[in-house]
């Protein structure tokens, strides 16, 4: 979501605590605690996009502004593979038990000009305020639907701080009868479960779709911290899990956790979620993060810039600790900033290491024309983010991948992992223009046999091991020929 001041006055006093936040949380993390989404051919898959797109939530059809002719502009330009792609509930069931199917179609149409493109494509029920209709002039908010929403008639006004909407009666109220805190409104969450229910219905056998995120940022009115992670929001996952899974056993289901606190660097509560799928669990942590105190507005450079540093050491650490409770892969849902800043592109690049450092997936906040995204204007031209987003990286790694570093002065790539049994296909690299290797030179470290193959139109390098056994190690480094 677009950032963002939020509660300045709290945020500044949480800003004095990551020091000796950072003392208590930063613990060692191992290659055993790491895990990966894969696919079908059991390779771990390293993904790397946008958000598409917070145009979607004023559209009058919930939809993103981007066209199938501007999917492969975005590719072409960034060589992206991932998309969260966001839907709202107050679309897809208009009325109670009631599903647009028309909209769906549409969702599925958009989903189709990734596909061609060898996206994956993450489904984001996307909610910020809880809804539009907690106010009659329907000032603020998108995501739950009209008859979802019981303000019982409390004040909700509007406020230039967006964000400091979530205080206001009305909207606490529509989340308190949403997380059933009142006691009043029991079924809202099985509505919203059967809702998903619905949506994973029709996009089960799409191999393009890789997740569902079962809701945006969640926020729980009144019931704040551990208590709401660990009571309704986890409820709520539990029964959304349930249904999905009647339906769809196979797609991968993103969690999150409370925006507030967690998307600064603070613990997450989330217990351990059991998957009913059969089979391994397929449960993915997807935070977002917004560090302070950038999230004030503060620019990354100077002395907030090391402080801001300090802040995402915080957060990354908290994060691997709540996958392993979780036993679940790492993706960030979320992450960006004002590409006029000062310092925003090196803040990008940062976040860029520390995905690769944590062995994350990342959706960058969003692909707009707003000046957060990677165009300097409606027509596409290529603005600051895009260069930056245009980064070599592995796609998919054919075994249990060990480590990635990529030197940004050098252009230079390396990938390291060990075969595993059950794991086919090759591994493959994305390269941009400026770090395609000289035909012939690729440096790759190994006992066994090897094959490359470039995709000029697609700029993927596959490489495939032969006859290697579970274990055996390779490392790949990648450096730019010389023109």
């Amino acid at each position: 979501m677009k950032r963002r001041l939020l509660l300045p006055a709290v945020l500044c006093a949480l800003a004095l605590l990551l020091p000796g936040l950072l003392a208590v949380l930063t613990r060692e993390h191992t290659d055993t605690d790491t895990r990966y989404i894969t696919d079908e051919q059991g390779r771990a898959l390293f993904l790397h996009g946008f958000n598409t797109s917070g145009s979607a939530k004023d559209d009058p059809d919930r939809l993103p502004w981007i066209t199938e002719e501007d999917v492969r502009t975005e590719y072409d330009l960034m060589g992206t593979n991932f998309v969260r792609l966001l839907v709202q509930w107050q679309a897809l069931e208009p009325e109670r038990g009631t599903y647009d199917e028309e909209y769906l179609d549409a969702v599925a149409e958009r989903v189709d000009w990734y596909a061609d493109l060898g996206y994956h494509v993450l489904i984001d029920m996307h909610q910020d305020l809880y809804g539009r209709y907690t106010s009659p002039s329907e000032h603020s908010g998108n995501g739950a639907p009209e008859w979802a929403t019981h303000n019982d008639g409390l004040r909700v006004e509007s406020q230039e701080q967006w964000e400091l909407v979530y205080l206001e009666p009305g909207v606490m109220r529509a989340f308190d009868h949403f997380w059933n805190t009142t006691g009043e409104n029991p079924g809202l969450m099985d509505d919203y479960a059967e809702a998903w229910r619905h949506l994973a219905d029709r996009f089960a056998d799409e191999p393009a779709v890789l997740g569902y995120d079962l809701m945006n940022e969640p926020f729980g009115g009144s019931l704040q911290g551990p208590d709401f992670e660990a009571g309704p929001l986890a409820e709520l996952y539990r029964r959304s899990m349930e249904r999905i899974r009647e339906v769809d056993q196979d797609t991968w289901i993103f969690v999150e956790g409370q925006a507030v606190g967690v998307n600064w660097g603070f613990p997450s509560a989330l217990p351990h979620l059991e998957d009913p799928r059969e089979g391994e669990p397929r449960i993915v942590y997807a935070p977002h993060v917004y560090p302070l105190p950038m999230d004030l507005g503060q620019a990354y450079e100077g002395g907030t810039g090391e402080t801001v540093d300090a802040s995402i050491d915080v957060w990354s650490d908290s994060v691997r600790t709540t996958a392993e409770r979780l036993e679940a892969p790492i993706v960030l849902g979320e992450f960006g900033l004002d590409m006029s800043g000062p310092g925003a592109e090196r803040y990008v690049e940062r976040m860029l290491e520390e995905t690769e450092r944590m062995s994350s997936g990342r959706a960058y906040w969003s692909n707009d024309h707003d000046g957060w995204g990677p165009w300097a204007d409606e027509d596409l031209t290529p603005g600051p983010l895009a260069d930056v987003m245009d980064r070599p990286y592995p796609r998919a790694v054919a075994g249990q991948p060990q480590e990635i570093g990529y030197d940004p002065g050098r252009k230079t790539l390396q990938v390291s992992w060990a075969e595993r049994a059950g794991v086919d296909g090759p591994t493959e690299v994305y390269l941009p223009a400026d770090a395609v290797p000289d035909e012939g030179e690729l440096d790759l470290r190994t006992d066994a046999e090897w094959d490359a193959d470039w995709d000029e139109e697609l700029r993927i390098l596959s490489v495939e091991i032969r006859g290697a056994e579970p274990g055996d190690e390779h490392t790949l480094t990648i450096v730019p020929g010389s023109g």
